[in-house]
């Protein structure tokens, strides 16, 4: 079989890649590890001698007295209705706890009576600014960018959003703040100068979390960018200088529209069809 190799760097990987002819992947090697990963079982053979030789080749050679460990890329099922996420609505995990968990007519007649704040008066507030920003991001769909909402993980918890496109990967935490002021620093958010609360450092291993994921299954890496977007504040002040999170109001979302240059068309609709799937997150 005919495999050509070519060298990858970028985000600071190093990889040789094994391709047909066509230009289709179908192995790579880490150069920094020399570990081999097969992509179709069927080239594995092909694949594991053109990239081992490939290896022994460069000019500092990568780990030459061990074999190179190989791994083949795990498979998702077909997708089924029931496991495509992409017709979640916005605030969808939300809403399916306030019906299953929420107060009957007469807890919230009392807790209103007695002006007294619930966890249900939370999850509605977090339903509400999720269904807001949702909106600003589907808008984004006709600039060539996929959108999930409710994507849910391990333990209970979900990904408020996703937004797939040609800039990237965006894993976004909406924050419901209503007439309230926020203050973000580099590692806290302050809402009316309370607390800090730590929704950057949540965020960030959110967002590993999503890459881990995605790179499981696609053949290629894929940058995961985190997002924090507050909903409903009066005033939002960043004043962060080493801040690695995007922080935005809802409106202006839009800001990601316009990126580009880090995935092709093809990558996209890969990393959305394995980011669609339910059981891609069912032990993220």
């Amino acid at each position: 079989m005919e495999l050509h190799v070519t060298r990858w760097r970028r985000y600071g990987h190093d990889r040789l890649y094994a391709n047909l002819p066509d230009g289709t992947a179908v192995g790579w090697a880490d150069v920094m590890t020399g570990n081999v990963t097969v992509l179709r079982a069927e080239c594995r053979d092909d694949v594991i001698t053109v990239l081992t030789k490939r290896l022994q080749n460069l000019t500092k050679p990568v780990l030459p007295d061990r074999a190179p460990q190989v791994q083949v890329r795990p498979m998702l099922p077909p997708l089924t209705p029931a496991d495509d996420l992409a017709v979640n609505p916005p605030g969808r995990a939300l809403r399916d706890l306030l019906a299953e968990s929420g107060p009957g007519l007469m807890e919230r007649v009392v807790s209103r009576l007695l002006r007294r704040p619930s966890e249900w008066d939370s999850w509605r507030k977090g339903l509400a600014g999720e269904r807001r920003v949702g909106a600003e991001l589907n808008r984004l769909r006709r600039h060539g960018w996929r959108v999930l909402h409710s994507v849910p993980l391990a333990n209970k918890v979900d990904i408020d959003h996703l937004l797939i496109g040609p800039g990237g990967v965006f894993s976004i935490n909406t924050k419901h703040h209503d007439k309230r002021a926020v203050w973000v620093g580099d590692d806290s958010v302050k809402v009316d100068h309370g607390k800090p609360a730590p929704y950057a450092r949540k965020s960030r291993a959110e967002a590993k979390r999503v890459a881990r994921v995605l790179e499981r299954y696609c053949d290629f890496p894929v940058p995961v960018e985190p997002v924090l977007v507050f909903a409903g504040v009066t005033e939002l002040k960043v004043v962060a200088t080493q801040l690695d999170v995007r922080v935005y109001q809802e409106r202006h979302v839009s800001a990601l529209a316009p990126l580009s240059g880090v995935l092709t068309t093809d990558q996209v609709e890969q990393v959305y069809s394995v980011a669609r799937h339910r059981q891609a997150w069912a032990q993220a």
